[in-house]
Parts: C-alpha cells; sequence; structure tokens
C-alpha cells in the first residue's frame, strides 16, 4: 500500500470491498486473502483510510510500515479543524473545498499512478475526502475512458462530507473484458447492499462509466441504487468521431504522441477546465490575469494523456466502449434505480444532450440536467459541483425514502457565492435591499440584530408579488447571521412537472438547495422540532399573485393553525413586512385580464386544472388562487426594504394547543404587527436619498458597497 498524490491505494490485487465500521476499516482482496482490520486507534474513526492488503507489498516491506504510513496521514487530517460541521451536521456556508483543486492536481495524481501502474481494477478512497457525516451513503465513482478513478478530483472534498467516496481504477494494461468489470462492481454493490441494507448505494458513471453503471443497475434490480451518469456513452455509436476510429487504429506508434493531445481540445473546454480556481467576485483583469496563469500551467499536463492512454490501450478503450454501449443499451428495461443524467450541450464525442433524452424516455426514474456550455469532461470543468446538482435535484438521502427536512444539506460557501454572483447578482445589484429588526424594549434598529439567534423561529411576513422578496431575505441571513432560512414553498415547485419546464439547472433547483420544502402540516412540525428557521406566508400564492391595486394587502385564511403549533415547540415568531415590488415593475395584466384572452385562458385552466390544492374552504379567499403569472412592465428600480417586529415568545404557551380564542388573539396580533411594518415602511422609504436605483449606482462609484454599505433613512 502507497500513498499517491494525496490518495491511499493498494498494489495488491484488486479490492472487493472497504468497509468502514466504528471499530476500524477492513479491506478484503480479489484474490481470495484474508482481510486486515486497523484498530479504532490506528484510524481514530476517520474513513479517510482506504484500501489494506494482507501480503507484503511489492517492494518487500511488511504492512506495519505501511500502517504507519496511513496512521499519520488519518493523524494529521484530523487534527484539522472541520470548518462548517456542528454536532448535528453541517452548518450554513460550510467549507466545500470546491476549486481548491484543479485539472492540475487530476493530471499530477494521474502520472503518478501510471507511473508504477499493475494488477488488475482496484477501489480506493481519496484520502482528502475526511471523515463523512454519521450514516452517510457509499458514493462508488466508475471512471470513464482514463480509468484513473481521479475525475472527481474537483469535488473529493464536498462529496467526502455526506458520502463514503470509492473510486474504481482501471490500471493503464489491464484488459478486464466489460462482463468482468460489471461483475466486479456488482460484487461490491452487493456487499454494501448486506451491510446496509437501507441505505442507498450511489454510482457515478463519467462516460465510460455511465454504461457500467447501467449495466451493473440492470443486474441488480431489487438493490436501492442512484446512478448520476454525466455524459454516459451509451450512445458512442452515434459520436460525432466514429468515422475517425478506424483511422486511429491505422495511425503509426510515431504519430500516436499527438492523439491525446488533440482529444483533450475536443473531449474538454480547456478554458473552463483553467477557471475552476478563479473567484467570481474578482476584478475582470485580475479573471483575466489568473486564466491566463492557469492555462499556461495547464496546457504542459496535456501530452501526459499519452501516457495515461497509450496506443495500445486506446484501441482497447475504443472497442471496450462499443461493447459496453452495447451490453447497456440491451437492457435499459430492467434498470430499477432512480437516475439522474448530466449533459454537455458542447460535447463534441459524444450527442450527450439528445442521448440524455432517450433515456428519460426509457428509464422508469430518471431526470435529466443540460449544462450548455459544458464539455464532455464535465466534471473537471468549472461551474456548480456535482454535490450541487445532487442536492438540487432532491437526489441526496442517507435512507430509503427521501425527506426534505431530514435530509437537507445547508449551502456552502461556495453555493451561496455561486448563486448570489451569477445566478440573482443582478436582481441583487438592482434591489439594493436595507434590513431593520425591532429588539426586546421596541427599538428599531438597522440590520438584523433584533433577530433571535437560537431556534426555532417562524417569520411570517408579506409576500411581495412572484416571491420577489425570497432572494434578498436568503442574502441577508445568510450573509449577516449565518442563518439558513427554510421556505415554506407551494407544492408545485417541487413536482414532477417542474421538470417539463426546463431540462437545466434552474431557478427551481437553487430553491431546493438553499431549503426550500413544500407546505405542509407535517413539513412545518419537522422544521419546528429541528429548531429551524422557517419563513412562513400564511396568504402564499394569493399575495405573491395577487391582482392590480392589491399591493401590501394581506389575504390570510382565517385560522391560526401555524400559532399553535408554534406554542407546541416553543417557537419565538417573528412578524415582518416587505416593500418594494411597485419600485421594480408595474403590472400591466393581472389573472382577471388574462382570462379575457381567447387560447391564453385556455391555457391557464389546463395549468390549473390538475394543480395541488392544499387548502380547505376555511382559508377564504386565499383557498381558491388559480395560478398564473402577471405581466410586468419594468420600472427604474427603487430598493427593498425589510422590517423585522419584536419576537413573540410562545414558549410556556402550551395552553394554546386547546385553547384557540388565546391563539386566535396571538394571530390577529401578528396580521396586525405585519400591516404595521408595512405602512412603516412605505412611509419612511420616502425619506432614503437613494431609494432611486440611479443615485444608489452613483453612490456606489465613489463608495464601493463592499467596504462601506449604501445608506438609507434612520429608522
Amino acid at each position: 500500500m502507497a500513498s499517491v498524490g494525496g490518495f491511499v491505494v493498494s498494489p495488491v490485487g484488486a479490492v472487493r470491498c472497504v468497509t468502514r465500521h466504528r471499530v476500524g476499516v477492513r479491506a478484503q482482496s480479489l484474490e481470495g486473502g484474508g482481510s486486515t482490520v486497523l484498530s479504532s486507534e490506528s484510524v481514530n474513526g476517520s474513513s479517510s483510510v482506504v484500501v489494506v492488503g494482507t501480503q507484503k507489498n511489492h517492494n518487500g516491506g511488511s504492512l506495519v510500515k505501511e500502517e504507519a504510513k496511513v496512521r499519520s496521514l488519518v493523524v494529521e487530517e484530523n487534527k484539522k479543524k472541520k470548518k462548517g460541521e456542528t454536532e448535528e451536521g453541517l452548518a450554513a456556508l460550510w467549507d466545500d473545498g470546491y476549486g481548491r483543486n484543479s485539472v492540475e492536481d487530476y493530471f499530477a495524481a494521474a502520472k503518478e499512478i501510471c507511473r508504477s501502474d499493475g494488477g488488475p481494477p482496484r477501489w480506493f478512497c481519496p484520502v482528502e475526502c475526511g471523515p463523512p457525516l454519521k450514516d452517510s451513503p457509499t458514493l462508488l465513482f466508475l471512471p470513464g475512458m482514463d480509468g484513473t478513478g481521479f475525475g472527481l478530483t474537483l469535488h473529493h472534498q464536498a462529496l467526502g462530507k455526506v458520502f463514503e467516496v470509492r473510486c474504481l481504477h482501471i490500471p493503464v494494461h489491464d484488459r478486464t473484458p466489460f462482463e468482468g468489470l460489471v461483475k466486479l462492481v456488482g460484487e461490491a454493490v452487493k456487499h454494501e447492499h448486506a451491510l446496509s441494507p437501507n441505505k442507498p448505494i450511489y454510482l457515478v458513471g463519467d462516460s465510460f462509466g455511465g454504461s457500467l453503471a447501467l449495466a451493473v443497475a440492470a443486474h441488480n434490480p431489487t438493490v436501492d441504487l442512484v446512478l448520476i451518469l454525466s455524459n454516459p456513452a451509451t450512445s458512442v455509436g452515434q459520436s460525432q468521431l466514429q468515422p475517425l476510429f478506424p483511422i486511429l487504429e491505422a495511425l503509426p506508434d510515431e504519430l500516436h504522441v499527438a492523439v491525446p493531445f488533440v482529444l483533450s481540445f475536443i473531449m474538454g473546454d480547456p478554458v473552463k477546465m483553467a477557471s475552476v480556481n478563479i473567484g467570481n467576485r474578482l476584478p475582470p483583469v485580475k479573471k483575466i490575469e489568473q486564466l491566463s496563469y492557469n492555462l499556461t500551467a495547464l496546457l504542459p499536463c496535456l501530452p501526459e494523456l499519452a501516457n495515461i492512454i497509450p496506443r495500445d490501450t486506446l484501441l482497447w478503450k475504443l472497442k471496450l466502449l462499443k461493447s459496453a454501449a452495447a451490453y447497456a443499451n440491451s437492457r435499459l428495461h430492467a434498470v430499477k434505480a432512480e437516475v439522474l443524467v448530466l449533459a454537455s450541450g458542447k460535447d463534441n464525442l459524444l450527442p450527450s444532450t439528445s442521448e440524455a433524452q432517450r433515456l428519460a424516455g426509457i428509464l422508469s426514474n430518471c431526470k435529466v440536467r443540460v449544462f450548455k456550455d459544458s464539455g464532455h469532461t464535465l466534471l473537471l470543468e468549472d461551474g456548480i459541483g456535482l454535490l450541487t446538482i445532487i442536492k438540487g435535484t432532491c437526489m441526496y438521502r442517507p435512507s430509503r425514502r427521501h425527506d426534505l427536512v431530514r435530509d437537507f444539506i445547508p449551502p456552502s460557501m461556495t453555493e451561496f457565492r455561486y448563486a448570489m454572483d451569477q445566478v440573482v447578482g443582478l436582481f441583487r445589484s438592482v434591489t439594493g435591499s436595507v434590513f431593520f429588526s425591532t429588539l426586546e424594549d421596541g427599538k428599531i434598529v438597522k440590520g438584523l440584530s433584533g433577530v433571535p439567534e437560537e431556534g426555532p423561529v417562524l417569520y411570517v411576513g408579506y409576500h411581495m408579488l412572484l416571491g420577489f422578496e425570497l432572494i434578498s431575505l436568503t442574502d441577508g441571513f445568510l450573509s449577516e447571521k449565518g442563518i439558513a432560512l427554510r421556505g415554506i414553498a407551494h407544492p408545485e415547485l417541487f413536482l414532477p412537472k417542474v421538470e417539463s419546464f426546463s431540462s437545466e439547472f434552474s431557478m427551481f433547483d437553487w430553491v431546493k438547495i438553499f431549503g426550500g420544502v413544500p407546505v405542509s402540516a407535517s413539513n412545518l412540525f419537522k422544521l419546528l422540532s429541528t429548531k429551524s428557521h422557517v419563513l412562513l406566508y400564511p396568504g402564499g400564492a394569493r399575495e405573491a399573485l395577487h391582482y392590480k391595486g392589491e399591493e401590501y394587502k394581506l389575504f390570510w385564511p382565517d385560522h391560526p393553525e401555524f400559532v399553535r403549533m408554534a406554542a407546541r415547540f416553543g417557537a419565538t415568531i417573528v412578524p415582518f413586512g416587505a416593500v418594494g415590488e411597485d419600485d421594480l415593475a408595474q403590472m400591466v395584466l393581472d389573472y382577471n385580464d388574462l382570462m379575457k384572452i381567447p387560447i391564453v385562458n385556455d391555457y391557464i385552466r389546463d395549468m390549473n386544472r390538475d394543480s395541488v390544492k392544499f387548502r380547505d374552504e376555511r382559508s377564504g379567499e386565499v383557498a381558491n388562487q388559480n395560478l398564473s403569472v402577471p405581466v410586468l412592465a419594468p420600472k427604474i428600480p427603487g430598493r427593498f426594504y425589510f422590517l423585522f417586529g419584536k419576537p413573540i415568545r410562545t414558549k410556556g404557551m402550551e395552553n394554546m394547543l386547546k385553547d384557540r380564542e388565546n391563539a386566535n388573539k396571538i394571530y390577529l396580533q401578528i396580521k396586525s404587527e405585519v400591516e404595521s411594518n408595512l405602512n412603516y415602511l412605505i412611509k419612511k422609504r420616502k425619506e432614503d436619498p437613494y431609494r432611486n436605483f440611479i443615485d444608489r449606482k452613483m453612490y456606489q462609484i465613489f463608495y464601493p458597497p463592499e467596504t462601506e454599505p449604501t445608506p438609507s433613512f434612520e429608522p
């Protein structure tokens, strides 16, 4: 066993299974040897130790020396502070390490392992993944044509927090047929399933690995498998490079050195590869300088592909690709696993976008996400992290059933910055949100210092048109308080039909990443029981899709059930108001106007025919809201303002569970305070000298918001 490029691997045959118990780490060889269990003292509960052989190593040294190396690696890893971790799990804005590694690290690790590569295929676990959270599921990575197993280099640290990560390494000169690889992976799957029958097993297949994952799933229909397929090579028969394959076979050895170099530009985008560790918030000039430096460092690495995939290996892999595609395609009907297909829009090697749609039409439980600007090597290019994609598509679950409350992983710092800069950056700049809160003595102050730190907390307020305020609330609470708000959202956002709107990674996915859950009594119960900070809009869709002249008017149901639920857990209720929608857009056509237009009204009726109705007749007008997006005309933007009222403590008010009259009084008090907050903000915003977008931007030219926040009115 040796440490190679930050990974612990075994030179002793292939590893059939790697099992981490509370008391140690076990590895078993495919060659029929015994197993070795490292003591809990040697690993200190860490899962970063991976493969241990039972024979002497190839240099004749004993296993004791190798265990000492492992022990030192583990001790060093455990000494590092796990930033963003709490006893319950990960805290908001935890460090996922994305961007810390680059494609250069991939080439360095691949070069090192190919230097003395031999033996059959085997598993290894990246040391930098570190120990995952308790009861995390297993993730098996199946590599592409390179076979190195390092295709998740950019994602190791993030995935290692919530998965037991293991990667398959297929040595350069290995000639195991496809059926043999299916058997090897299948044995690992069966062993993991026997150890943890109530946990899913994740198979992440990259290109060729996608075909392998599908074949394994077809052979194991009763095992709870989740497949993540990145540009699966099941469409190799329709590859744009198909006419070139015979030429590659006839190419002289002297010219082969140029083939991997050329293929590297076909398979991936060097610019996106070099952009991985460039910060989004850097000035444009600095970004260009960093990109130039990264490209200069990356280009000399590309010829290394000739060593990773020499001529005879390339020819073997091309044959393996064809047999893998034929094998997997003939068994798609037997795949019962949950599948997510990631397809690149600029894949020059395979028709991945059309193949993703084909697979979605055949497989019984399949989602698709298209990344239109990415190349074939999607997992090695700059963009959204793999864990982020898994979270956004609701594919992460450590048990058989997915639970949006229990399985929630708070947004990492990388996700927060990407979303706020790349996804909603323009909106944040335009709205220039300002927050005010109320202290216990009733004094209104700027900022969120009056908001409780400890949960459970229930924030109850007015829902702006189209939920415009949600972005600002998410940004403000994470930036100032480090709190991830759990928004209670309309169930329509979580139904499969949302997938039909777009196959790209969309705002619907980001809602789930930042903690949105469907509105239901059970979800509110679970959120409050876990001491979450919950965002609740009693007016729901009726307020968010209000009609002309109804801005800042509350449409709340007639029963105070959320007050009684809060009292059950002693939650603090914080009423709040949010204004600014009328400074952002003018409503041109509302629901009533749209229903007068032929064809449009038919579309609205069809859309609402199967929509979820979760309110009953007791809810009054709010119960009967049909969903339709109004037509808006943009204005020169103003500013968003938020005021959080004095916290209302329900601790010790358990009597409200039976006393409906008292609960109703609290309910009416909350509603009155929300209306009061709205009126306060509507009046006070007139005193803001920088309410207008142009005035605000003129101020920011001289005083950038990064160094000094743009002033507002004094509370």
